[in-house]
């Protein structure tokens, strides 16, 4: 099984995962975002874009790596990875379908003023440019479509473990 923590950046996901792989017995954390640095490490570079989740290789990778490392060790693989495009969700689950991988697809969410917060006051990460630039996308994407295709968390007024045990006491663990 697959449990995705979706949700834009400064909503928990990364702290999240691991504290949720802790809870959930037989489980690892992939972030798919690795895959993404593998194509940006790709010389010379692929096509110039602003997100690798937009060269088409990123989303059928993600899901034949998650595939492959579910063959060989089992378990549960707890994805934290943001994905707005409704389009590339459906391609990622609708491929994790066919190789018949369930998915628990969680939101983790956060008010705006609070991601915008956090995301100023990261002392690993430092502010960022590029993750404010997601505040308005992700918005979008929990009002028209996200929200209804998965478990939303409110984080706001969650620590990282109060969020984690959420995630397993929805998954029964």
């Amino acid at each position: 099984m697959i449990v995705w923590l979706n949700g834009t950046h400064g909503a928990g996901k990364t702290t999240t995962s691991a504290l949720v792989q802790q809870l959930i017995p037989d489980s690892r954390v992939f972030d798919a975002e690795k895959v993404g640095e593998t194509l940006i490490d790709i010389t010379p570079g692929l096509p110039e874009t602003d997100n690798f989740q937009h060269w088409p290789p990123w989303r059928p990778l993600v899901v034949e790596t998650a595939r492959r490392v579910l063959d060989y060790a089992g378990g549960t693989l707890v994805m934290p990875m943001t994905v707005l495009v409704e389009k590339y969700w459906r391609e990622i689950s609708a491929g994790l379908a066919q190789h018949a991988i369930p998915v628990r697809h969680f939101v983790l969410h956060a008010d705006q003023d609070t991601l915008r917060g956090r995301i100023e006051g990261d002392t690993v990460m430092g502010p960022s440019a590029f993750r404010l630039a997601y505040l308005e996308p992700y918005a979008e994407a929990a009002r028209t479509w996200l929200h209804k295709e998965a478990e939303v968390i409110d984080t706001t007024h969650l620590t990282p473990p109060q969020a984690a045990q959420q995630v397993a006491a929805s998954l029964g663990s």
